[in-house]
C-alpha cells in the first residue's frame, strides 16, 4: 500500500448560516443608521461628525454604513501578542485559540482556608504566579479588585503586581486616560521602551461600552489612547439578553455588534490600522435571580454565532469567554459549566478567551477553578486535534505482529505502543482514573482537593524569570508618582 498523506479533519462548531449572519449584521447597521447611539466623548463626537455622521439631541449620533465598511478594511486581520521577554506568544487570527483568566473579582475563595473573602493585592500575586506556571493558561488578567490598593490607582497597582509575577501576555483594565497612561508607562519600562512595546506588544486593553448604545467619556478616552499608541484593544458591551439588550438572542447579538462596531469606527478614526478585537459579549439575564449568567448555554451559543459572523463577514480576531461558572464553590456545577464553555469556545475557534476561573457569575475568583480549567483546556485541545490517519496511526504492522504472535503477544508490550502512546492518548494530570483501592490509599481526594494541592504546589515551587532591578525600580517610581 502506498504511503498515506491525509490531512486531518478537525472538528468545528457552526451555529449560524450565512443568511442568518448577514441578517444580524444588517440589523446592526440599521440600529446605527436609524436609532443611533449616545457618544459622551467630545473629541469622538467631533470625529464622527467630521466623517458625515448625523449628530442630534446634543450627543446622539446616527452612523452611515460606509464608515463601518471602511473601519473593517483598515483594522488588521491578525494581532500578534508577545510575552514579556519579547517572544511571539499568541497569533490572534484564523482558528488559533488562547485561554486566560478574568478581571475585577470582588471576592476570592481562599486557597488555604476555603473561605470566601475580599480580594487583596496578594491574590493578584498568587493568580499571576499560578497563571505563569500553568501550561494551558496563555495570558493573565488580574482576577481581583483588591481592597488594599489605593482606589484612585487600583488598576495601576494591579498591573504592577501582574508584571512582577508573570511573563506571559497580559490583558489589563483601566478606568480612564489618567491611569491607562501610567499602565502604559510601566509596560514601556518592561518592554525596554515605547518603540519596543509597539513592535512586540504584550498587553491588550479590555474596556466596555454600556448597553444599550451608550459610550461614556472615560471609556472612549481609553479607546482613543490605545488607538494612538497601537495598543491592542477590545470593547464589548453588556448586551445581555433580557437585561441590557432584547431577550431574544438575535436581537441581543445585533445590538452588541452595533455597539462593537461603533468602537471599531472611532478606534480606526483615531488610529488607522491599530489592532482591534471584534468581541460583543452576549450572555443572558437570569429571570429568577436577575444576575448575568456566566455558566449559561446562551453565552456559549451566541459566542459560537459571533465566531461564525467573524468568518462570514468581519474577518477580525474575536474576543470570547470560557471556564467560568455561576456556582458558588467549585463543585459539579462548576465543572460542568466550565467544560461546556471551554469546549464550545475551542470548537468555535474563538481567538482570545477570558474569564477562566470565575465562580459566582464573575464575582469570585478561585485558584482551584483555574487549575481545573487548565486540565479541561488540555482535554479540549486534544479533542479538536481530530484523528490523524497515516501509516503510523493505522498500525498495520503492529496489528500483524500482535495478531500473529501467538500467546503472550499483546499491544501493551509492542514497540508501536511505546513509540506512540504519548501523542496518541490524552494523559491527565488531575483527572483521576486509578482503581478504587489505589485512590483510597492515596487519601481519597476529590477533584477539588487535587486542584487545591496542585495550586499550592505551583505557588510554592514555581520560579518566574524575574524582572531586572532597574525595571522594578522604575515600576516603584511610577507607582509613587501616581
Amino acid at each position: 500500500m502506498a504511503s498515506l498523506d491525509i490531512p486531518t479533519f478537525q472538528p468545528r462548531l457552526r451555529v449560524l448560516n450565512r443568511e442568518q449572519a448577514l441578517a444580524i449584521h444588517e440589523a446592526a447597521l440599521e440600529i446605527l443608521e436609524k436609532t443611533g447611539f449616545k457618544m459622551e466623548h467630545p473629541r469622538a463626537l467631533e470625529m464622527l461628525a467630521d466623517k458625515g455622521c448625523e449628530v442630534f439631541d446634543g450627543n446622539w449620533v446616527r452612523m452611515p454604513p460606509h464608515l463601518v465598511e471602511e473601519a473593517l478594511k483598515s483594522a488588521p486581520k491578525q494581532i500578534s501578542l508577545h510575552d514579556q521577554k519579547g517572544a511571539k506568544a499568541m497569533e490572534l487570527t484564523g482558528e488559533n485559540s488562547f485561554y486566560g483568566t478574568g478581571s475585577d473579582a470582588i471576592f476570592t475563595q481562599d486557597v488555604e482556608t476555603g473561605e470566601r473573602r475580599r480580594t487583596d493585592l496578594q491574590d493578584v500575586i498568587n493568580i499571576s504566579t499560578l497563571v505563569d506556571g500553568l501550561e494551558n493558561i496563555d495570558f493573565a488578567m488580574s482576577m481581583a479588585n483588591p481592597e488594599d490598593a489605593p482606589i484612585e490607582d487600583i488598576y495601576v497597582y494591579v498591573f504592577a503586581e501582574m508584571v512582577k509575577n508573570t511573563n506571559k501576555p497580559m490583558v489589563f483594565i483601566a478606568d480612564s486616560g489618567r491611569d491607562i497612561a501610567k499602565i502604559y508607562e510601566i509596560a514601556c519600562s518592561v518592554a525596554g521602551g515605547e518603540k519596543e512595546l509597539q513592535g512586540k506588544p504584550f498587553i491588550l486593553n479590555y474596556s466596555e461600552a454600556i448597553s444599550p448604545l451608550r459610550f461614556p467619556e472615560n471609556v472612549m478616552e481609553k479607546l482613543i489612547f490605545c488607538a494612538q499608541k497601537k495598543i491592542p484593544l477590545c470593547l464589548p458591551s453588556g448586551s445581555n439578553a433580557g437585561g441590557g439588550a432584547p431577550v431574544t438572542l438575535a436581537g441581543a447579538m445585533a445590538l452588541g455588534i452595533a455597539e462593537n462596531l461603533v468602537g471599531l469606527v472611532v478606534h480606526q478614526l483615531a488610529g488607522k490600522g491599530s489592532p482591534f478585537l471584534f468581541g460583543p459579549n452576549v450572555s443572558a439575564l437570569d429571570m429568577k435571580s436577575s444576575v448575568v449568567c456566566y455558566g449559561c448555554p446562551e453565552w456559549s451559543l451566541t459566542q459560537a454565532g459571533l465566531a461564525d459572523m467573524r468568518d462570514e463577514i468581519y474577518g477580525l480576531p474575536i474576543w470570547a469567554f470560557a471556564g467560568a461558572s455561576d456556582a458558588k464553590v467549585m463543585d459539579a456545577q462548576a465543572g460542568a459549566e466550565a467544560m461546556f464553555s471551554i469546549i464550545t469556545a475551542l470548537l468555535s475557534r474563538a481567538n482570545l478567551i477570558h474569564d477562566v476561573g470565575f465562580l459566582e457569575y464573575g464575582s469570585t475568583s478561585s485558584l482551584e477553578m483555574i487549575t481545573m480549567a487548565n486540565e479541561l483546556i488540555a482535554m479540549s485541545r486534544f479533542y479538536v486535534q481530530g484523528i490523524p490517519v497515516n501509516d503510523g496511526t493505522l498500525a498495520l504492522e503492529a496489528i500483524e505482529r500482535v495478531g500473529r504472535g501467538g500467546p503472550g503477544s499483546i499491544f501493551l508490550m509492542d514497540d508501536h505502543t511505546y513509540d506512540h502512546f504519548m501523542e496518541a492518548l490524552f494523559l491527565p494530570k488531575l483527572i483521576d482514573r486509578s482503581r478504587y483501592d489505589a485512590w483510597e490509599k492515596d487519601g481519597a481526594l476529590n477533584l477539588y482537593n487535587r486542584c487545591n494541592n496542585e495550586a499550592k504546589r505551583i505557588l510554592a515551587e514555581h520560579e518566574m524569570d524575574p524582572k531586572s532591578d532597574a525595571v522594578l525600580k522604575e515600576i516603584e517610581h511610577i507607582l509613587k508618582s501616581s
